[in-house]
């Protein structure tokens, strides 16, 4: 998938670059990528994209045509540019990237949180709290549950990794034994 991430970077800056200079905002152009990266995630639209019957110009706009939002112009030079390159499928690798350049952007970063047991949102926002503070940036949470964590929860932010998990310390034991 390094690959795929290399290739799509350009696509993905060059994009977040038109997005910043333009009236609309980040926010709106977020939105508009994330919708353009669902319509291109589905197998239908892949499938349909790949036709050998159809021009450059009939799949852009029939991939303009699926997406709901009002599409301004320099989107629908960045999808024609998309397709004249054979990369329209690398919409959702392009928004994965451009949400990290506007979360840089921005100074604020996903925060995975994995828990094994459901959190309320008082401890959420204590745990975001004290992970801002240990990482230095606006933290966005996105919780998820796993039981198989046996208790307490698992935190990546970026690249690093908090785990304070039982099923984590069990692990480290089991290894310090072992060895």
């Amino acid at each position: 998938m390094a690959e795929l991430s290399t290739v799509a970077r350009p696509y993905a800056e060059a994009l977040f670059s038109a997005a910043r200079d333009d009236k609309a905002g980040l926010p709106a152009w977020s939105d508009l990528v994330g919708e353009m990266s669902q319509v291109a995630s589905n197998p239908d639209v892949r499938e349909a994209m790949a036709d050998p019957r159809l021009g450059d110009k009939q799949r852009v706009e029939l991939f303009s045509g699926l997406i709901k939002a009002e599409l301004p112009q320099a989107a629908r030079n960045f999808i024609a540019l998309l397709v004249e390159n054979d990369r329209l499928l690398l919409l959702p690798d392009i928004a994965t990237q451009f949400a990290a350049l506007r979360n840089q952007h921005d100074g604020t970063a996903q925060a995975e949180i994995t828990s094994a047991f459901e959190m309320s949102d008082a401890q959420v926002q204590e745990l975001v709290a004290a992970l801002e503070q240990k990482f230095g940036l606006k933290l966005k949470p996105s919780v998820t549950v796993d039981p198989s964590l046996i208790g307490g929860v698992r935190v990546a932010v970026g690249d690093q990794v908090l785990d304070t998990s039982v099923q984590a310390q069990l692990a480290r034991m089991r290894d310090q034994l072992a060895a």
